[in-house]
């Protein structure tokens, strides 16, 4: 019989999982790996800022996320640095402030690991009603801009030509990346947020004939990897966090060595 703490982490786990799949597919399909480190790493600013203003931390979180994503889009247009330039300045500064609050606050004890890496082991069932809750506002938004981000993925300048607006989904799809970021914070920790976003996704490829069913499949492939994760976690005594995302390599490099190279070209590959 499992404890309810346990259980409550496979909850909350699965329930991420399934949220960050779908949006790790577009991560990869559009080459945003970076973009996505940058956000997770916003993340700590975020927290701190929360605990010194006295507000929720996933409130805070997403708010310093979602300004992380619209600082890029204005110095994309305002500055002549190459995107992976102004998304290292991002990453590391707003890593840099975190660290260095932390220090000030010599009035609060902080353990900045247990935010780095995560606890699943210690959510509550409001951590679980906040990431189902989130998790459904942010699938619901996700199916709304689903069709204009798939077509400006493929082709953006034809895309514009047909009247979809690309850069309006593309900042949609960054709030709705903020959000996710905000409620897995306490499921793997902001250094391995970025994780659960894109493996699953990258395995889920190897199988996909098209983005809807890579996007489903990327999400069954990373509930597996929290499941996995988890009961490894409590066989071997090892911390939860990255223990999910070593079970998520694990099924990467599964289905590597099952599949070899994969016999088609997967779908929106060449994407920007």
């Amino acid at each position: 019989m499992l404890d309810d703490f346990f259980t409550r982490a496979l909850l909350a786990g699965v329930g991420v999982a399934v949220v960050a799949g779908p949006l790790g597919c577009f991560i990869v399909w559009r080459r945003m790996a970076y973009f996505g480190d940058t956000m997770a790493h916003s993340a700590l600013l975020g927290v701190v800022l929360a605990i010194l203003l006295d507000v929720n931390i996933t409130f805070g979180v997403f708010v310093i996320a979602s300004a992380a994503a619209l600082s890029l889009v204005l110095l994309q247009r305002r500055v002549t640095l190459s995107v992976d330039a102004l998304l290292g300045i991002l990453a590391h500064s707003t890593l840099a402030i975190g660290l260095v609050l932390v220090t000030f606050m010599v009035w609060l004890r902080i353990d900045p690991m247990g935010y780095l890496f995560g606890d699943i082991l210690a959510v509550s069932a409001l951590d679980i009603a906040v990431i189902y809750g989130g998790g459904a506002v942010v699938l619901g938004g996700f199916a709304l801009v689903w069709r204009p981000l798939l077509a400006a993925t493929v082709n953006a300048e034809l895309a514009a030509a047909e009247g979809v607006r690309p850069e309006r989904a593309r900042l949609v799809f960054m709030i709705l990346m903020a959000a996710v970021i905000a409620i897995a914070m306490k499921i793997v920790g902001i250094l391995l947020i970025t994780s659960l976003l894109i493996i699953p996704a990258a395995t889920a490829r190897r199988f996909a004939q098209g983005p809807e069913r890579m996007a489903v499949i990327a999400a069954a492939f990373g509930a597996a990897a929290v499941v996995a994760g988890l009961f490894g976690s409590l066989e071997f005594d090892t911390p939860s966090g990255p223990s999910i995302v070593v079970a998520a390599l694990i099924l990467f490099l599964s289905s590597l060595l099952r599949f070899g190279r994969p016999r088609r070209r997967p779908p929106l590959e060449t994407a920007g």
